[in-house]
């Protein structure tokens, strides 16, 4: 049995796509915790916590924190889920870690294969773009943002960036993995409150192709309509700069033409 840590990268796209450092998120945890009524000790350490994975879940009081601080839920913030009657340790005034041996545990299981790390490296700022059709509109539909892609290992985590939605405030979540040119995964869109579909949820799978260039992924997304079909339609990626810095995501959080 071997104890294995595994990075929140979830998380860091989301903090990098709101052009925040850690720092920053640390204060920005700290003023929503303010606004709740439940003051925090967010720190820059307790961020680089979360997103090494050395601290895989989070108070109460923390979640509430951030997902006001970021808008989205705590389950689409890359954490694991606290079982109940795990043990909490104090740390400093507010205290907020969990104990080491509630990490995930792992067991070699001898043939085993794993998929082997990706020789190129996906990160960077894309252009994301799906069909789908509104079968009450009678009429097909295409959806575009700008993403942020994290590439670790074998891992693709694809956040949309804020404000570079053709749909206003209906964030996209990819958790995605490589094998050579195959990219599969699963997605999941939060639509607007006050748009169409009234703040509704959806998810899926999708797989994409990635083209020799690298530069570009296509395939297709399928998942369940409100009528309990399933639905399904094209879905592509198309890189626009492999820069992750703060001026190359400032850029991009516009809608995408």
């Amino acid at each position: 049995m071997t104890t294995t840590i595994q990075a929140n990268d979830v998380l860091r796209a989301v903090r990098i796509g709101m052009r925040l450092s850690q720092d920053e998120f640390a204060k920005a945890i700290r003023e929503a915790g303010k606004a709740l009524r439940e003051p925090n000790d967010a720190s820059k350490r307790l961020v680089q916590r979360w997103e090494s994975g050395q601290t895989r879940t989070c108070r109460p009081a923390y979640a509430r924190a951030l997902e006001k601080a970021t808008g989205r839920p705590i389950e689409a913030l890359g954490f694991a889920l606290s079982l109940p009657g795990s043990r909490v340790h104090e740390d400093g005034a507010g205290g907020h870690d969990m104990e080491p041996g509630t990490e995930k545990v792992t067991q070699s299981m001898g043939t085993a294969t794993v998929a082997q790390p990706a020789a190129e490296d996906y990160s960077g700022v894309w252009l994301s773009r799906y069909e789908f059709f509104s079968s009450s509109r009678e009429q097909t539909f295409t959806a575009s943002h700008h993403v942020l892609v994290v590439h670790r290992g074998n891992r693709l985590t694809v956040e949309s960036l804020p404000g570079a939605s053709s749909n206003p405030d209906s964030p996209i979540h990819l958790d995605l993995t490589v094998d050579r040119n195959v990219v599969t995964g699963s997605w999941t869109e939060q639509t607007a409150a006050d748009g169409y579909y009234h703040g509704a949820r959806y998810h899926g799978a999708i797989q994409l192709l990635v083209e020799p260039t690298g530069r570009r992924m296509a395939g297709k997304w399928v998942g369940f309509g409100k009528d309990f079909d399933v639905n399904t339609g094209p879905w592509e990626l198309r890189l626009l700069d492999r820069s992750t810095s703060r001026a190359g995501i400032e850029r991009f959080s516009v809608v995408p033409e």
